[in-house]
């Protein structure tokens, strides 16, 4: 029996579509990881043992440097979040709890505006400009910016997410390359490939790179995301040049005095709608980290 190692591309009904430098192999999971605790995920890569031409099993996952639980992907170089200033029109408090979500997971958060044909964007394309991240205008319609986005998916696993309606879908559709979509067009209106099961699977970008269909921000493993209060002020990039430049050592920065952040938002160095966002995270953690101790101390 030959051995070899691949990247999982696909997982459907307990199995694993794994593409290796001789094929695609369709493999099913040794036992012994239910017994482990480990599930193979897509974007896992594995060391496989082929059982017969085209079918195999999966002997090893092998180190990952990331994994979600909701979606169930592994090893993402970067998250894709795909909004738009027109119907839908984005909510940034939203947006700003998934970027500090992939922030915390050591993600990179590219942001891809979208329905450029139809609003500029320019008030999203400055906040998270300003915020110091990778910002592209698009039109899945025209086509219009979509090579500069492919530039940047190249060579990485990319997961694309999106509210329903911000066109995340059909600009998928734009990046895919043919044989990719032969084999299964994502779905505007379901948001997976047609006539399948929901799943998560790895498409190939034209230009090269694989990405990830997932679901909306609201479900995307924000279960787990859960950081202690402290943690907060790291998951906003743009706080990093101001912290400790505080009066006060132990900042919050939400209304302390000699605050270097809140003077930031001030100077419009900061960008305001993000230091809410801020806020009600903070805010959000303090009240359940109390709400833990209280409970522990009765334990």
């Amino acid at each position: 029996m030959s051995m070899e190692n691949g990247i999982i591309i696909k997982s459907l009904s307990g199995f694993y579509d794994v593409e290796t430098a001789e094929g695609t192999v369709r493999c099913e999971a040794r036992g012994r990881f239910r017994h482990l605790g480990i599930k193979p995920v897509v974007g896992d890569m594995v060391a496989l043992e082929a059982t017969e031409p085209g079918c195999g099993v999966i002997n090893a996952v092998l180190p990952r440097k990331n994994v979600f639980a909701r979606p169930a992907v592994a090893n993402v170089d970067q998250i894709v979040f795909v909004v738009s200033e027109v119907l839908p029109v984005t909510d940034t408090t939203v947006l700003d709890r998934m970027i500090a979500m992939a922030e915390k997971a050591g993600v990179e958060p590219v942001i891809c505006v979208n329905k450029c044909d139809v609003a500029d964007g320019e008030r999203l394309r400055d906040i998270y400009t300003r915020a110091g991240f990778t910002v592209y205008a698009v039109s899945a319609a025209t086509g219009d910016g979509v090579e500069a986005l492919k530039r940047c998916l190249a060579g990485r696993i990319s997961a694309f997410a999106g509210d329903t309606g911000v066109g995340k879908s059909s600009l998928l559709n734009r990046l895919l390359t043919d044989a990719a979509l032969k084999t299964g067009a994502v779905s505007e209106k379901l948001g997976r490939g047609r006539h399948t099961t929901r799943h998560v699977e790895l498409y190939h970008i034209d230009g090269g790179g694989l990405a990830a269909d997932t679901p909306g921000f609201a479900s995307f493993d924000e279960e787990s995301f859960q950081p202690e209060a402290e943690e907060v002020e790291r998951l906003f990039r743009e706080f990093a040049p101001y912290l400790g430049a505080c009066r006060f050592v132990g900042c919050a920065h939400t209304k302390e005095q000699g605050c270097a952040v809140l003077a930031a938002v001030e100077a419009g160095a900061i960008p305001a709608s993000r230091h809410k966002s801020y806020v009600q995270l903070y805010q959000e953690a303090k009240s359940r980290n109390s709400w833990e101790k209280k409970n522990r101390k009765k334990v």
